[in-house]
């Protein structure tokens, strides 16, 4: 008889707690089309740890996926091996429905909350922005893919379109300033290095306790970390420790130009950033101007395809890689990217071309002068 009583206990602590846990499921159902596979791969932070997933869709792009969360969770999907995404934000016990076309994720409608019906809704008030944008994106994916040079009058009507977006989301961040669709649309839109005027800006127009929500906190972290190494302010301090084992610290380079040039020993774009500097450091003042350029990458000196087998100037292994305190204290997010630093100490331009960093040079002295 006890042995019954305590095996019924059992069952209906077991059934209780299935019930329990159910109040936390979520389920999202999506109808996808232009799909050129049925695998969606999705990934979401589950205490801390990233938890990636797959789905498998139907031949027509149908899917459902069930989980089970304890807070707000932000789920991504990604299309088409990974050349395209979405976000999703899911309450516990939310039942949220996805439909759109995977080559123009940037339309797919995704409803079943507050946060979610809202970001549809700042999608389909800029559908033409946002279709248009994509187009010439896909166009320019194609031509880079080619190795053909990019059509610049392209290039200008996106960033004309990317303008045009980022004011349109500042005008809804300032009429809605107590929602999580807001944090997300600063997060998405300002959250740059370069622009930390812009997110400190933005992030004013917030009030209430969604600033005291983990992304609100995030996000103000963010801002007050980007503005300490911002355009106008001091340089960082820095100690590192160059190719032939000689220690060097920033307040070595007072009295001079000093170009940081952050780069990578993979990759076209940071070998195409050292020929240029090649050649712009033969037309330097040498007594006045100093580069260093920071391998983040790699802990050896990277000289396999480095033209004429070396570079005149200071070069950085980075032993740390992506780890280090100089890519932490300069807020440094992609490679390369070149930072030009005054004689008096201040950043004067970030993220400068290196095509352009001759003419950043020399407008940096006359605006000295």
């Amino acid at each position: 008889m006890n042995f019954l009583k305590l095996y019924i206990s059992i069952i209906i602590s077991i059934l209780l707690f299935s019930c329990n846990n159910d109040n936390n499921s979520i389920t999202l159902k999506g109808n996808i089309s232009n799909l050129e596979d049925t695998q969606i791969l999705i990934s979401y932070f589950a205490a801390d740890t990233l938890a990636i997933d797959t789905i498998t869709c139907s031949k027509s792009g149908k899917f459902t996926y069930k989980n089970r969360i304890d807070t707000l969770t932000t789920f991504s999907l990604y299309f088409n091996n990974q050349s395209s995404s979405i976000m999703v934000f899911a309450n516990p016990n939310d039942k949220i429905s996805i439909k759109g076309d995977a080559q123009i994720s940037d339309l797919i409608k995704v409803n079943g909350n507050e946060i979610n019906n809202e970001l549809s809704l700042f999608k389909e008030s800029n559908k033409d922005l946002l279709q248009q944008r994509t187009f010439l994106l896909q166009n320019l994916n194609q031509v880079s893919n080619d190795r053909v040079l990019a059509n610049a009058d392209e290039v200008s009507k996106i960033n004309s379109f990317n303008q045009e977006l980022t004011l349109n989301a500042e005008e809804y961040i300032k009429k809605n300033p107590t929602k999580m669709s807001s944090l997300i649309l600063i997060n998405e839109f300002f959250a740059n290095s370069e622009n930390s005027n812009r997110l400190e800006r933005v992030m004013e127009y917030m009030q209430g306790d969604i600033l005291k929500s983990k992304m609100g906190l995030n996000l103000k972290a963010y801002s007050e970390k980007i503005n300490r190494s911002a355009e106008g302010t001091s340089m960082p301090y820095f100690r590192l420790v160059n190719k032939t084992g000689d220690t060097i610290q920033s307040y070595d380079y007072r009295g001079k130009y000093l170009l940081l040039s952050f780069v990578s020993t993979t990759g076209i774009d940071s070998r195409e950033t050292i020929k240029s500097l090649k050649q712009t450091y033969k037309n330097v003042n040498k007594d006045s101007v100093e580069f260093i350029s920071i391998y983040i990458d790699s802990n050896i000196y990277p000289i396999s395809y480095i033209e004429n087998d070396s570079i005149p100037w200071t070069v950085v292994p980075e032993k740390k890689s992506w780890a280090s305190d100089i890519v932490e204290a300069y807020n440094i997010e992609f490679a390369p990217n070149n930072i030009l630093i005054s004689p008096a100490g201040i950043i004067n331009d970030r993220n400068v071309p290196a095509i352009a960093v001759e003419n950043a040079l020399k407008n940096s002295v006359k605006n000295n002068r």
